[in-house]
């Protein structure tokens, strides 16, 4: 697959059944609806997460889901105060995240009340600096 922002191509990182997209040079991140249900915990939860976002007007360039190839829509995670503009996929195929714009959200708390989803993105990261380091 490669990335809606500079058309790498993403590396998939796996841990306990769960598998994001990851861009090594924009460090950019893929989770696809899949992803979605398996770190919330069902279908329900996934969707529900998908369509909580509002839509937002802006200037920043639209990106290309990397599963339909069409333009996805900009959307406001958090509140007043604080709030991360994302892409998400207009047919509910995933959530696109720049560098750092998956963990301001999860700092936000409007992802994952369990902080499974923190968890897991730390163990994952971990153990990819771990495999490159023994390369």
């Amino acid at each position: 697959m490669d990335c809606p922002v500079c058309k790498s191509a993403m590396i998939v990182l796996e841990l306990d059944e769960v598998e994001i997209d990851y861009c090594t040079d924009c460090r950019g991140i893929w989770l696809d609806s899949g992803e979605l249900e398996l770190l919330l915990g069902g279908a329900g939860q996934s969707k529900e997460v998908l369509q909580s976002f509002n839509p937002a007007e802006t200037r920043e360039a639209a990106r290309k889901c990397p599963i339909c190839l069409k333009k996805m829509e900009k959307v406001l995670v958090g509140g007043a105060g604080k709030s991360e503009l994302i892409d998400r996929c207009k047919k509910q195929h995933g959530l696109w995240f720049d560098a750092g714009e998956l963990e301001n959200v999860l700092k936000m708390g409007h992802f994952d009340d369990e902080g499974k989803v923190p968890r897991l993105l730390s163990e994952l990261f971990q153990a990819d600096t771990e495999d490159k380091k023994t390369e």
